[in-house]
């Protein structure tokens, strides 16, 4: 019924959704940072071994590739910690 596409465009759009509800239910700024990245993320690796492609690639690809967007997400959410900080 549903192909992997589907589901992917079914996540993103939950993950969206969620997006917009974090800020109106978490109150505490590095808490709510910490989640909108993760969806961020989540989406972001749903986005990379779906519609990239990346999912029948070689392993290697597949984690280097992984390891970019985690990298990225931790960056944004330590500079939004030391902002909040200051």
């Amino acid at each position: 019924m549903f192909d992997r596409l589907d589901i992917t465009w079914l996540t993103l759009i939950g993950l969206a959704l969620a997006t917009l509800l974090v800020p109106t239910l978490v109150s505490r700024p590095l808490l709510a940072n910490a989640l909108l990245l993760t969806f961020a993320a989540l989406k972001g690796r749903r986005i990379v071994l779906d519609f990239l492609d990346l999912r029948s690639a070689p392993a290697l690809w597949r984690g280097v590739v992984s390891a970019w967007v985690v990298i990225v997400v931790l960056f944004a959410w330590l500079a939004s910690a030391i902002v909040a900080l200051i």
